[in-house]
């Protein structure tokens, strides 16, 4: 076995407690049937199920319904859009579906749920009735599409994505369904995802409230809704797509866009324990833990999938019961469990086989006024800026073609980072968005906003 091996195992004690976990998620939420998955590292590391049927246990190769997991699947084709350049996520819906009466909310708020959208559509329960009461968007929508005015809240919308899933459809010409097969499905080897059940897949049944009976659910095809939570899948494909959802594949989403997915767009509802959404993905502070991923439910199913970019680690929860397991929950609770039971190897050490010499020349302590800063060259090609004192803004920096960098997360996000040359080619400062950044502090040899105090720094008397 080798090393990485080694560091992916998990210990004995970490899958009894997994195991555990899921056999009382089974029991007290008195789903027929649970499985579930742990991937670390990019790899499947654990693997388990609980049923109520003696001798038999679903595995990773069983379909459940995910809901609205299916949201992010759709997301990642509104990026895949916006990276060919087909739509920017300023666009208003009217420049693609024309005639809806949302045409003023645009693609990022439908991504986000900040369009003011009606949560559901009007008529019966899409989920538990007939797709065909529902022929067009003006049927999904209604003659009353907002509830709020666009920008201001979020409000998870299931319509604001049966939108976006339209969107695709315009712009690429054909279903929802045969795009996402062509473009993420088949490029990440996700086999046993699609929109209808194939064999084997579990039957999805609805558990009495007050008694140990159980009825099964209607399984009705979403029409329109399919885009907002047609999908089927196991935890098997689920575990790869986290993966792509971490790490990007350059054939689906670059790791640029798939960290845009997991960045806050749109702040939580009041009095929610969620700590947001991004674009397509639920965002959470779990233990300490931040978290990204989506939750799912359909008449007879739930779902789960959480992921934690700081510990490489995600975890998929299936269910096929209506309610009473928070799939969800158990699904952060099994990325808890190894990530405090068995925290990751840091990765090892290495030095740059070529570093950039621009980047390594601003290296080192900046001062802005009084204020420490360093300034270091990461092994991933980015610089990082962060005080040396107990305050102060941090950021990374992308290096962009033209030699400036820009700012990739807080305060500084999307502002530009230059370095300014003397007329000898030396670095006389940085320029931080109008803010500079100095060697020494208040540099009489820079030029300081309102000047350098001639008699230069002195004691009191």
């Amino acid at each position: 076995m080798d090393a990485l091996s080694e560091d992916l195992e998990l210990l004995p004690t970490t899958r009894r407690a997994l195991r555990h976990r899921i056999a009382v998620a089974q029991s007290a939420g008195r789903a027929p049937s649970v499985v579930a998955a742990v991937v670390r590292g990019g790899e499947v590391v654990w693997e388990g199920s609980r049923t109520s049927v003696d001798g038999h246990g679903p595995d990773g190769n069983v379909q459940y319904r995910i809901g609205s997991i299916t949201k992010t699947f759709t997301a990642v084709l509104v990026l895949r859009l916006r990276d060919e350049g087909l739509l920017e996520l300023g666009d208003p819906v009217e420049k693609f579906l024309p005639g809806t009466g949302a045409g003023e909310v645009t693609i990022g708020q439908l991504l986000a749920h900040t369009g003011g959208l009606a949560a559901e559509t009007p008529g019966q329960w899409w989920e538990r009735s007939s797709a065909t009461l529902r022929p067009g968007l003006s049927d999904v929508l209604g003659e009353r599409p907002l509830r709020h005015e666009p920008g201001r809240r979020h409000h998870y919308s299931n319509p604001g994505y049966t939108l976006l899933g339209s969107v695709v459809e315009a712009l690429r010409g054909k279903p929802w369904e045969e795009v996402l097969r062509a473009e993420v499905l088949e490029p990440l080897g996700l086999d046993r995802t699609g929109a209808q059940p194939q064999a084997p897949h579990a039957g999805g049944w609805a558990v009495h409230p007050w008694a140990d009976v159980m009825m099964p659910e209607p399984l009705e095809d979403l029409g329109l809704m399919a885009a907002a939570g047609q999908l089927w899948s196991t935890t098997a494909d689920l575990a790869r797509f986290a993966t792509f959802l971490l790490r990007g594949d350059e054939r689906v989403l670059s790791a640029t866009s798939v960290r845009e997915m997991r960045t806050p767009a749109a702040p939580p509802e009041p009095g929610s324990a969620e700590a947001g959404y991004g674009l397509g993905m639920q965002l959470s502070n779990t233990a300490g833990r931040r978290l990204a991923g989506h939750s799912g439910s359909l008449p007879g199913f739930v779902a789960g999938l959480w992921l934690s970019e700081a510990d490489d680690l995600a975890a998929v929860v299936l269910a096929n019961c209506t309610s009473g397991l928070p799939a969800a929950t158990v699904a952060a609770d099994l990325v808890t469990i190894v990530a405090d039971a068995e925290p990751a190897f840091p990765r090892p050490w290495r030095p740059f086989r070529q570093a950039d010499p621009v980047a390594l020349e601003l290296c080192g302590p900046w001062y802005w006024g009084t204020t420490a800063y360093a300034l270091r060259l990461t092994a991933d090609g980015l610089l990082e800026l962060g005080p040396l004192g107990a305050s102060g803004r941090a950021a990374g920096f992308r290096a962009e073609p033209d030699g400036s960098w820009t700012g990739l997360s807080g305060y500084y996000a999307g502002e530009t980072l230059r370095a300014v040359r003397r007329p000898d080619g030396a670095v006389s400062h940085l320029d931080l968005g109008s803010f500079v950044f100095t060697r020494e502090p208040y540099d009489a040899q820079a030029p300081v906003p309102g000047g350098v105090d001639p008699q230069g720094w002195r004691g009191i008397g």
